[in-house]
């Protein structure tokens, strides 16, 4: 009869074990972050229709003059199929970018003091709020995909394509969400930083591929696009959404630059969320 050697100490096994336990009181305080924060929406559900009368407007009509002009070359697309999902990237991002403000408003309340002493870590709260923003996203971002099918968008429905979709609205939306929470740790106030998201707003929309192609950037701008994330949300979502659309810097690079930017401005608000107290 072998032997079956020498049993592990009880202290290695624990050891072993506190990776796996902290990833998943990482993932249970992140996700008890998310559902309180969709709590206020399933409370309160008029903010998204509210939020898709602009979507609405710019698709109905920006893109039905625009495709009548034919100014913009969009190559075999029709321009109101080339602006879809630049629309769709739009909203994501208008919603997005303002989700700091209601962080704000829980530090006047105090509750981001009770949450500083609570054994969550700060990237766990940090996280969740990323994941309640992406879910936010993602209702918008069927408002908007059946907004495009109405109005005759040749809309990719495999599911491989509405899962990708689905995807890059939830990875865009809670990046932007995460700037935001970074930009409202930083300014503290509501009235300074409703000034800074629209100022940051409109030139991230406009220095993208949102509403014409990059080809027609002059150069100085054509820069600026290429390391604006809102470039390469844009670029999966119309290469996933559109049938006859084609990537510019591809879909894998897309969705890296995106999980790139969602893990590196984590850690930077999971770091300064405590002088979001002060």
């Amino acid at each position: 009869m072998t032997s079956a050697g020498p049993a592990a100490p009880p202290r290695a096994l624990a050891e072993s074990g506190k990776p796996l336990a902290r990833l998943s009181g990482f993932t249970r305080h992140a996700m008890a972050i998310a559902s309180a924060d969709l709590l206020k929406l399933k409370r309160d559900p008029t903010e998204l229709f509210t939020r898709a009368v602009q979507p609405l407007l710019w698709l109905l009509v920006f893109g039905q003059v625009f495709s009548r002009t034919r100014a913009i070359p969009t190559g075999s697309l029709s321009y109101l199929a080339f602006m879809a999902p630049g629309v769709l990237a739009q909203s994501v991002l208008f919603a997005a970018i303002f989700y700091g403000i209601a962080v704000i408003w829980e530090r006047d309340l105090g509750i981001v003091h009770k949450l500083l002493v609570a054994p969550a870590s700060r990237s766990s709260l940090v996280t969740g709020k990323a994941i309640a923003a992406g879910v936010r996203g993602l209702v918008q971002g069927v408002i908007v995909f059946i907004l495009a099918l109405l109005l005759g968008v040749h809309v990719r429905l495999d599911p491989l394509s509405v899962l990708g979709v689905g995807v890059a609205v939830f990875m865009g939306s809670a990046l932007f969400a995460t700037f935001s929470l970074l930009v409202a740790c930083v300014v503290k106030t509501r009235e300074r930083f409703m000034g800074i998201g629209q100022l940051l707003t409109m030139p991230l929309f406009f220095a993208s591929n949102a509403i014409y192609p990059i080809t027609m950037m002059p150069n100085w701008l054509r820069a600026i696009a290429e390391v604006n994330p809102l470039t390469y949300l844009v670029d999966a979502l119309r290469t996933l959404m559109v049938m006859g659309a084609v990537s510019v810097t591809g879909v894998p690079l897309d969705f890296v630059v995106l999980g790139a930017g969602i893990v590196g401005l984590i850690v930077a608000a999971a770091w300064l969320y405590p002088d979001l107290a002060r």
